[in-house]
């Protein structure tokens, strides 16, 4: 599938360049693989982190470009180290070595043939996790489509629901369409979650979305779309623990953490719109703490 990188139409960039000649797009990705982390991590949400951590493998780049990222060391800056099939297939099964309760591949939409390859190659050496696609949800659905079968959870953002804030803040035109054509691919190959007798997630869809100040109403709107067009046994992780990282300084509005207030009105329509599964984060979550520490460790 490597071919797929030689005109490059991975995400809904389109860019057409030839990776495998080193030539980038939006995501400044080439054909190597790079990772910056991969790490058993405790701070995702309950079901996929459970008591031994999630098996989580941090890619650099990224197809967005969001000034409050907290991760933009890697998704901007492009910190990282390259590596082969082998070798990433190799970091997954020493993850599963420590015990962890799945392989969570963090931003990986940029590197889907590479990842192809090597999961299938992880799994003829015996891994036997839970595959997790943590993604930003600005994907293809024709590049989702040749996930199916290797991927157990999808775990998307849903960032956005107006458009002009998608490009103000994420530069990504289009968002709210394209991510809920790709969630709605998500959910067709892996239906509603599944769990153990542990209560950690085996299959399924959970979508994420992250409150921002001053944007509740966009929230709710994104809310409204999932009641209306997805089961009530889908999961909803309802995050607060923005922080105007990066260069969210340059955005007045959003230059500010988020309000008790502010994220206590959008659960309160989650429960209005008859929703019924969730997670939500406590007090304290908006912690520098909570961040990783880029610095190849397991890599």
């Amino acid at each position: 599938m490597k071919d797929l990188l030689e005109k490059c139409n991975l995400c809904p960039r389109q860019c057409g360049v030839n990776r495998l000649a080193g030539q980038t797009g939006v995501c400044r990705a080439a054909g190597e693989v790079m990772v910056a982390k991969a790490f058993a991590h405790k701070w995702e949400e309950p079901c996929i982190s459970g008591e031994k951590g999630s098996g989580t493998v941090f890619f650099t780049h990224c197809n967005i470009r969001c000034i409050f990222c907290q991760n933009f060391r890697i998704s901007q800056e492009g910190f990282g180290k390259a590596v082969t099939i082998d070798e990433l297939a190799g970091i997954f099964l020493k993850l599963q070595q420590k015990g962890v309760h799945n392989i969570n591949l963090v931003t990986p939409t940029i590197y889907t043939p590479q990842i192809i390859e090597t999961i299938k190659l992880a799994k003829s050496l015996g891994l036997s996790l839970p595959i997790v696609w943590n993604s930003n949800a600005y994907e293809n659905v024709e590049t989702l489509k040749t996930l199916t079968g290797l991927v157990d959870v999808y775990l998307p953002d849903l960032k956005y629901f107006d458009d002009s804030t998608a490009i103000k803040y994420s530069g990504a035109p289009n968002y709210f369409d394209t991510a809920t054509r790709a969630i709605m691919e998500m959910f067709s190959q892996i239906g509603e979650p599944i769990f153990d007798d542990n209560g950690i997630i085996k299959k399924g869809l959970i979508i994420r979305h992250l409150v921002l100040p001053g944007h509740k109403e966009d929230s709710k709107k994104i809310l409204k779309w999932i009641s209306e067009n997805l089961p009530k046994g889908v999961y909803i992780s309802l995050m607060s623990q923005y922080m105007p990282y990066y260069k969210a300084e340059s955005r007045p509005e959003i230059n500010r953490r988020l309000s008790a207030a502010e994220y206590d009105e959008v659960i309160e329509y989650f429960f209005n719109l008859g929703l019924e599964n969730g997670f939500m984060q406590e007090e304290g979550a908006a912690s520098e703490e909570y961040v990783p520490n880029f610095d190849l460790g397991g890599v």
